[in-house]
């Protein structure tokens, strides 16, 4: 009996194969060079089989619409909602399936080894369906696994189960959507935009349902900081100079925006200056160690101490899961199964250098259970190392050992430290200072992404008077917040539902390929054509803004409704489509708008073009 088997890259192809075979395996060309068959016996239900392992290069299927409504000057991008639209071979995949129809031609099995996700699952789906028309006898099997490492892959091919249609038409609702909304916007807002501004050079302004809200929360950001007002505000501040220590005690009230009330009670503070320790207060305390790695976290983490982009970070994670030395790096779950092996994944890292010996130190008594988050998608388990990786350099040393240090302090125990507050009352004014001591480092040894600082501070007795080294009032203004940088973005994002934790960073990279927004040393900033196209679709009368998340975010939510079951995928579709199919025909009605408000931004934004091309 033949099994053939489909995976969804050529290295984990590989890698399955080899684990299977346990090296004795014959590899053949394929019809694509990257695509190569791989040949060998495997003992399958107490049977020993013939199998064969080939691959893909993701999606080899794509949505589109048909010949009369593809050029944009053939039918008004109105009627791209209600459109017929066609799954059909990508042409550049050709090969790929002449290979798989080959193959499957005298095989009883097909075993689907694609990306455990939604878009594996229906990347999978794409296989049978071309697989189904060379042998439509074929029975199907679907091989899930979250690691590529031999207990698992012998698990996964031992105990298959079926194809999730339900994740099937959550992607493939989705993929229309995206495609009728985005055709349809983008098409009006580049006819409707590029004939006013013929300096625009037939720039294509492209929307998407998630990359315009990505833009809207940049632009929301920018606005709130340049149209921030400082206000003035005075506070009371309260020093005491020991020898055993400085302590600077703390106005309860804070600050206050009325000088003359402030000046008021510092002027009593002053007269009256004699300090009562009203209170001091010691307990233990701790830094609590890291949750086990998301995905989100890991771009959030990785842009703010990586100092890399979102996309570069998951572009590294893809190539070390795919060379097998870190798991799925796609998964919600920050929570490790009760049953889950921690112990034989810290032993894999006791001979590197760097944390070698914090490993063997977790092994010989130091280990404590991961803390337990609040999400589990049922499909992956956190990001964790499967193998050590002792060649690694550059981008790749650092995100393979960020991911490292992450699960040694997850699987360590907390920081551990003792704090006091103490309490004093000046005329009736109440001021604290705390203290802290750092008892056990514990998790921060390994983990210095993370700060903890001591504070030490002169020793007080509850009851005790004295009078303070200085009594100061000071002034000082309100700061405007700051512009978002990649790590606020995502959260922002992840926050609202846009996007999945798989494609935030696509969604981010597309508004700066766009040029909607650029980078400003850490920080992004809009373009004035950015914020033209935002401000433009705000002036327009909308129930629910489309630089908002909400309609968005209630698509995201639907797909998940059809995983669930409990939506369809036709019906998703048809609200879907007749939600910004509504908003589409006002903003047709009142495109005078999109442009009249963008007018004089968009000037500046050619200016600005101008400008770049003199220099």
């Amino acid at each position: 009996m033949k099994i053939l088997c489909v995976a969804e890259k050529p290295s984990i192809a590989k890698s399955i194969a080899q684990i299977l075979s346990k090296g004795n395996v014959r590899t053949r060309a394929g019809k694509n060079k990257y695509c190569k068959n791989f040949d060998f016996q495997y003992k399958y239900n107490g049977k020993t089989c013939k199998f064969t392992m080939t691959s893909l290069l993701g999606h080899i299927m794509v949505l589109d619409f048909g010949p009369n409504h593809k050029k944009w000057d053939s039918c008004p991008p109105a009627s791209l909602f209600e459109a017929p639209v066609y799954k059909s071979v990508n042409p550049a995949f050709k090969d790929i399936v002449v290979n798989l129809q080959r193959e499957v031609r005298d095989a009883s099995i097909l075993m689907i080894w694609t990306d455990c996700d939604r878009e594996g699952e229906n990347i999978g789906h794409e296989v049978v369906e071309i697989c189904s028309k060379a042998n439509d006898r074929i029975h199907v099997l679907r091989a899930r696994f979250s690691v590529v490492m031999t207990r698992e892959i012998h698990n996964a091919c031992q105990n298959p189960l079926n194809l999730d249609i339900r994740q099937v038409d959550a992607v493939d609702a989705r993929t229309e959507l995206d495609l009728r909304i985005g055709a349809a916007f983008t098409r009006f807002q580049t006819l409707q935009l590029c004939p006013q501004f013929h300096e625009l050079n037939e720039k294509v302004i492209s929307y998407g349902p998630c990359q315009f809200p990505t833009l809207g929360f940049i632009v929301d950001q920018f606005l709130r900081v340049e149209n921030f007002v400082p206000e003035d505000f005075w506070k009371i501040d309260v020093c005491v100079n020991r020898a055993d220590g400085l302590a600077r005690f703390n106005w309860q009230r804070g600050s206050m925006y009325c000088q003359l009330f402030c000046l008021i009670l510092y002027e009593q503070c002053v007269e009256n200056s004699m300090a009562t320790v009203s209170g001091v207060k010691s307990k233990p305390t701790s830094k609590w160690k890291p949750l086990p790695l998301t995905t989100v976290e890991l771009q959030k983490s990785g842009a703010r101490f990586l100092k890399m982009t979102s996309d570069r970070i998951m572009t590294i994670a893809e190539s070390l899961y795919n060379r097998g030395f870190i798991s799925y790096p796609r998964t919600e779950t920050d929570q490790f199964d009760n049953s889950f092996q921690l112990l034989p994944l810290i032993e894999k890292q006791v001979h590197d250098q760097q944390w070698g010996p914090y490993a063997k130190m977790l092994l010989t008594g130091g280990f404590k259970s991961p803390r337990t988050g609040k999400n589990n998608d049922k499909a992956h388990p956190p990001i964790h190392p499967t193998a050590w990786a002792k060649d690694l350099i550059g981008d790749d040393r650092q995100v393979y050992e960020f991911v490292v240090r992450r699960f040694l302090a997850a699987c360590s125990d907390n920081a551990k430290g003792h704090e006091t507050t103490v309490e004093i009352n000046i005329s009736d004014e109440v001021f604290t200072t705390k203290g802290l001591m750092i008892i056990a480092r514990n998790y921060l040894e390994i983990y210095p992404y993370d700060r903890w600082s001591e504070t030490t501070i002169p020793v007080f007795q509850k009851g005790e008077q004295f009078i303070p080294d200085s009594i100061e009032m000071s002034e000082g203004k309100t700061s405007p917040p700051s512009l978002l940088t990649e790590a606020d973005l995502i959260a922002v994002m992840d926050k609202n539902g846009i996007g999945t934790d798989a494609t935030i960073h696509e969604h981010i990279k597309k508004v700066l390929d766009r040029a909607y927004a650029f980078k400003e040393a850490s920080y992004f900033v809009p373009s004035t054509l950015g914020i033209a196209l935002v401000e433009g679709y705000d002036g327009i009368d909308f129930n629910t803004s489309l630089s908002k998340p909400f309609l968005r975010r209630e698509m995201e939510l639907n797909m998940r409704k059809i995983c669930e079951g409990s939506q369809t995928k036709e019906l998703v579709v048809r609200q879907g489509v007749g939600m910004y199919r509504d908003v589409f025909l006002k903003t047709n009605d009142q495109s005078f708008k999109l442009v009249q408000v963008g007018t004089d931004l968009l000037l500046g934004f050619l200016m600005h073009i101008h400008s770049l091309f003199r220099h």
